[in-house]
């Protein structure tokens, strides 16, 4: 394993076409522990420009943007430069955008308004590859995939896809507290929002999640979400 596999510093590009914003975020992130901003760039086709010559570990990638779109130029980055994973971070939650982003290659989506000590945390998790949705947006990508799923569409990509296909899964394996928040996060919901609905601590909420993903053998919380839909929990 290599030394930054290990948790050493990861490269990372960052992607947007308001000057502003790429430089803020350049900026706050350049102050968190284990990241090392290499570059930024201002559209799609400049962010793959920067990747074949920078190699950046991680890309935050815009979805609208001139010249080339976010979308467009995920693709072609996981194409041309497949060691680099892409996560996606912009204002837009259109499920639109989050679909096409993921079916492109992305390892996530999320949005803005993300702190920065929790953007530093998804960066190192894209780079170890696990798959990231901003809980916001979570309940949207479930019901378009379980569309997708009964009109017999395509399915997304190997390297973005959210879902392995579930092995030995049983409901009956959690508690009825367990469910509830099942059926909560399949909802959309926040830990937080969870908390309040059920009158517990965000702690407890986690211990939750940690047990149903272990339990049902699912590896994050859309893979769960995914799973309360097609077995009708909600």
């Amino acid at each position: 394993m290599s030394n930054e596999a290990q948790g050493s510093t990861v490269r990372v590009l960052v992607v947007d076409d308001q000057r502003l914003m790429r430089d803020g975020i350049a900026s706050l992130l350049s102050i968190q522990d284990g990241i090392e901003v290499v570059g930024t760039a201002a559209n799609g086709q400049e962010a793959l420009e920067c990747a074949l010559a920078l190699r950046p570990a991680v890309i935050l990638m815009d979805v609208r943007m001139p010249v080339m779109d976010g979308v467009a130029a995920t693709a072609q980055v996981r194409r041309q430069v497949p060691d680099c994973q892409v996560l996606m971070l912009t204002t837009f939650d259109d499920e639109e955008y989050v679909i096409d982003a993921l079916r492109a290659g992305a390892c996530g989506y999320l949005l803005k308004n993300i702190p920065a000590p929790d953007l530093a945390q998804a960066v190192q998790a894209a780079h170890r590859g696990i798959y990231q949705l901003d809980p916001s947006i979570v309940g949207k990508v479930v019901a378009s995939l379980s569309r997708s799923s009964k009109s017999s569409s395509p399915p997304l990509t190997p390297s973005a896809s959210p879902v392995d296909t579930p092995v030995s899964l049983n409901a009956t394996d959690l508690t009825g507290r367990e469910i509830e928040v099942l059926r909560l996060i399949a909802q959309g919901a926040t830990n937080r929002e969870i908390a309040e609905r059920l009158v517990i601590s965000e702690g407890t909420v986690k211990n939750h999640i940690s047990n149903i993903l272990s339990r049902l053998g699912l590896r994050d919380r859309t893979q769960a979400a995914i799973y309360a839909r097609e077995n009708n929990l909600l």
